[in-house]
């Protein structure tokens, strides 16, 4: 069998077992820096995305808070706003108040009744 196997070791050009070993020994180098260019950029990349994280994360607590602190603002604006509004009601109810008094103060000083109806009495007939 052994006869059959032809010996192509001392072939010119045929590179011998070492060379072989030492040519994929390369190809493994090769790739391992290959791939360790790309770790280190990914790993820099990496890095990039957290630092750009941590700063969004920074600018969304700070927005938070200035949120929060407007919506207090707001709602502090709200009732003072309910509070004026409260309170100009009262003062227009008690001038309203007031003026009614002082004309019911004037009919009685010129004599006439401020009870009385100023319109006149319907008819039963009329009424449905």
């Amino acid at each position: 069998m052994d006869h059959l196997i032809e010996d192509t070791d001392d072939w010119l050009g045929n590179p011998t077992p070492l060379e072989t070993c030492r040519h994929q020994l390369r190809m493994y180098e090769n790739e391992f820096e290959a791939l360790t260019l790309k770790l280190d950029r990914a790993l820099a990349n990496v890095q990039g995305l957290v630092e750009d994280n941590d700063a969004l994360r920074q600018e969304r607590d700070s927005l938070r808070m200035k949120l929060a602190t407007a919506e207090s603002v707001a709602a502090d604006e709200r009732r003072r706003a309910t509070d004026i509004e409260t309170r100009s009601n009262w003062e227009l109810m008690a001038k309203n108040k007031h003026i009614s008094h002082l004309a019911t103060e004037i009919q009685i000083l010129k004599g006439e009744n401020p009870y009385e109806s100023r319109f006149p009495h319907q008819r039963e007939t009329d009424r449905t």
